[in-house]
């Protein structure tokens, strides 16, 4: 698989999911002030956190989430209160299982939370900044994010390592050929595959994003792929 620019990036610090109800009726969004947020249920069952339900503040976001599960909002940009807690709990009522709070989301953005699993097996909340720029023609992007409780890994495609040492909570990303790649993932500095091989199509003017999620020890460990529009 030959790429034309490789590049890695971190996660942010915080957490961010916004409600459309949360925002006061005094402000309302123009189409230019609304951001999208994907939200990914990446905890595994059987890790407190089965069937969720997702709050910002008081306002109820998403209901009955369940692993493996993509959302996709569009919000207004502002500041807000994040709490994930398990199904049927909520604030005053219940412990969040994971929380994060006065989290901004500017305007414009694209962006994906994670619920998953860090390195050493505890729930965390990522959330990552979707690169939505524009591909030259007959170009993709591909994303790989580790948000599994593994060790590092190799990405490769088509049997040739993409990503070098990929670990919890990071992410790497290149503008690639469109088209169909044989894609696993191997622990850093081996052969050992840990997921896959699956087919994954990369198409022009998409990014498309895999996250390795899931916990190695309890051999759980599965792929979860979004697709975002670039611009």
């Amino acid at each position: 698989m030959t790429t034309k620019r490789l590049r890695t990036t971190g996660v942010l610090a915080a957490a961010l999911i916004i409600p459309l109800a949360a925002v006061s009726a005094a402000t309302p969004a123009t189409a230019e002030a609304m951001a999208t947020v994907s939200v990914l249920h990446a905890i595994p069952a059987g890790k407190g956190a089965d069937v969720v339900d997702v709050y910002a503040g008081s306002a109820m976001l998403i209901d009955n989430f369940t692993p493996g599960t993509l959302e996709t909002l569009k919000v207004p940009g502002g500041t807000y209160d994040l709490a994930v807690f398990a199904d049927g709990q909520g604030p005053g009522n219940g412990t969040a299982v994971l929380s994060a709070s006065q989290v901004q989301v500017p305007a414009g953005a694209n962006a994906t939370v994670t619920a998953n699993l860090n390195a050493v097996g505890a729930p965390a909340l990522n959330v990552f900044v979707n690169d939505t720029t524009t591909l030259r023609s007959g170009e993709g992007r591909l994303t790989v994010r580790h948000i599994a409780a593994a060790p590092a890994v190799d990405v490769r495609a088509d049997g040739s390592v993409l990503f070098k040492k990929l670990r919890n909570s990071k992410q790497a990303l290149a503008n690639v050929p469109a088209g169909k790649y044989r894609a696993d993932v191997v622990l850093a500095g081996t052969k050992k595959v840990v997921i896959g091989p699956s087919t994954l199509t990369i198409k022009k003017g998409i990014n498309t994003i895999v996250y390795a999620w899931g916990s190695a020890a309890d051999g759980s460990l599965k792929l979860a792929v979004q697709q975002v529009k670039t611009s």
